[in-house]
């Protein structure tokens, strides 16, 4: 899939989730990602995604919602795997083959390509967008550039919860 028919979609879930958090006041953050994920698996080379939380004390990421295949990687350290590197490295990650990285962990046997892109409020890390594709090379710069918008508008709704406490 090439930017011309990628960035269509994601502008209408960026439209779609607007109207969603404009429209409703959320206190419970899951929500959130639960409305984020169910949004981003309708893009059709999305196989699984999911949301990982930062557990900064226990320096591990320990998964919330997600919409794909079960998984048995619900914790995940820091440094370990695409994920774990991405908030050890503080950088979104884009892997066009997964065969071709020594230190990712499988969720799938059938996944060739996963993007991470880190949920940052300022510099603090506060989880990440994690999504595999079955296809060699599904992910770009469009797709980091859009997830990181997306990103940014979970961490405005966290912002909102926290300073309009129910």
């Amino acid at each position: 899939m090439d930017a011309e028919e990628k960035e269509p979609l994601y502008e209408k879930i960026i439209g779609s989730l607007r109207q969603t958090f404009d429209s409703d006041n959320y206190s419970d953050p899951s929500e959130i990602y639960l409305i984020v994920v169910s949004e981003l698996a309708t893009i059709p080379h999305f196989d699984w995604t999911g949301i990982y939380l930062l557990d900064s004390s226990k320096q591990e990421l320990n998964l919330d919602n997600y919409v794909g295949l079960k998984t048995e990687h619900i914790k995940i350290p820091v440094g370990q795997g695409v994920c774990g590197s991405a908030v050890a490295e503080k950088a979104d990650k884009v892997i066009h083959d997964v065969r071709d990285e020594s230190n990712y962990l499988a969720c799938s046997i059938g996944t060739r390509s996963e993007i991470v892109v880190l949920i940052e409020d300022n510099e603090k890390i506060i989880g990440q967008i994690d999504i595999d594709s079955d296809q060699v090379g599904a992910f770009d710069e469009v797709d980091r550039k859009y997830l990181r918008q997306i990103a940014q508008m979970i961490v405005e709704q966290l912002n909102s919860i926290s300073s309009n406490p129910s």
